[in-house]
């Protein structure tokens, strides 16, 4: 990323803001955005009720939990993979009024969703799909959440799509997703690999 890229996506987002004269209710952040310019956003949209962070930018997710303070009326997030530990208990203090949360292909161990279930309570749309999961974790999201309408755990790994004792447990949410997750991908399955196709050279570890 160039100084000028940075340049341009920061005058961007500040262009945006400027233009919505601190009213913006939903922003979408550009690949190689700023902390500066997250940090105009904090300061210049208190009514912000919707934030995307694509799924590359991953400077702006590590730092975003420094912010979530400003946005007392954040309904929303989206942030791809990243680290939810940190950013959750965050947004349970501050944003009373939040009910969605996307974090695809995230892992999901027993800290992150006593984490959800704890400091999140009143969630009614998760998307986590892609995401790599401990059964017993997924176990708690789906006792821990009663209210839930929606909830995609499609494509992940760390439990099976047809998995009895989890269709039973999300037989209450509306939409549930879970098509094509498996308990382990096939690249770490030792019976899909055959050994010998491989050749193997002494030098490479030299």
């Amino acid at each position: 990323m160039t100084y000028q890229e940075n340049l341009s996506a920061t005058a961007f987002v500040n262009f945006v803001v400027n233009r919505s004269c601190g009213n913006a209710t939903i922003i979408k952040l550009p690949g190689g955005c700023t902390e500066e310019a997250l940090e105009y956003v904090a300061n210049e949209c208190p009514r912000l009720k919707g934030l995307v962070v694509g799924s590359y930018n991953e400077f702006i997710k590590s730092i975003i939990v420094k912010f979530i303070s400003k946005w007392k009326n954040l309904e929303m997030l989206r942030l791809g993979k990243c680290h939810l530990k940190e950013i959750i208990p965050e947004i349970g203090l501050h944003c009373n009024n939040f009910i969605w949360l996307s974090a695809p292909y995230t892992y999901i161990r027993k800290d992150e969703a006593s984490a959800l279930v704890s400091s999140l309570s009143e969630l009614k749309y998760l998307d986590l799909h892609g995401g790599d999961f401990e059964k017993e974790a997924l176990v708690m999201i789906l006792q821990g959440y009663k209210q839930l309408v929606h909830l995609d755990i499609s494509q992940s790994f760390g439990f099976d799509d047809d998995d009895a004792e989890i269709l039973e447990l999300a037989s209450h949410i509306p939409t549930f997703k879970c098509e094509g997750s498996i308990i382990t991908p096939d690249w770490l399955d030792d019976d899909y690999i055959d050994h010998d196709d491989f050749v193997y050279d002494s030098s490479f570890f030299d």
